[in-house]
């Protein structure tokens, strides 16, 4: 069986949570307590050295890195439609992947690390990275239903959480509908699970 090792209110292992369950893949959710730093733990550092979860086993295999583990997931199941084999198609996914590493990380994330854990950043500027992704995503959705491809991909699920989350960051997605009516799309999937916090209508 696959393992989880997780933080339960994070929205990166939620990603990878919200995978398996789309895609029926029954597995063990590990969590391990951040207070404690267990994450930092020797036993878990021979997992990820950089101490970070989220963490997949499976078997033999080790898949550290939330975008990563989404990848390994899709292919695992024979999966070309969350990740499409097509060139130009994959190209398109992993622009978003790196998005949700890059802009989802330092906008919105941030803002909620700050205002639900007392994080300190430059809320400013965290403030002004999230505002360009969602009036770049608030073009994309105007026009299209998904990030990157006619039907759902993995490029979906790595940018939902933190938007989703988006009253625990104290942003305000009113100017941005076709971003609400997109979370509303990825919670209308089969399979769909949330987590505290998420926007839920």
């Amino acid at each position: 069986m696959l393992r989880l090792y997780q933080f339960a209110l994070s929205g990166n292992c939620h990603k990878v949570r919200l995978m398996l369950s789309l895609l029926g893949v029954e597995h063990e959710l590990l969590d391990l307590v951040g207070a404690q730093r267990e994450h930092k733990a020797a036993e878990f550092l021979a997992l990820n050295p950089f101490g970070q979860v989220p963490v997949l086993v499976d078997g033999d295999k080790v898949i550290r890195d939330s975008q990563a583990i989404l990848v390994y997931l899709a292919r695992r199941a024979g999966e070309t439609t969350w990740l499409p084999g097509d060139a130009a198609a994959l190209a398109a996914v992993v622009a978003w992947l790196s998005t949700a590493a890059n802009e989802v990380a330092h906008g919105p994330n941030l803002l909620r690390l700050h205002f639900k854990f007392a994080r300190q950043i430059d809320v400013a500027a965290a403030q002004a990275v999230t505002e360009t992704l969602l009036q770049v995503m608030q073009a994309r959705l105007a026009e299209h239903s998904w990030l990157a491809s006619a039907a759902p991909t993995v490029a979906d699920i790595a940018v939902y959480p933190y938007l989703a989350l988006a009253p625990e960051a104290h942003v305000d997605l009113a100017a941005y509908p076709a971003v609400s009516d997109w979370l509303a799309r990825v919670r209308a999937l089969p399979g769909y699970v949330g987590m505290p916090g998420m926007l839920s209508g």
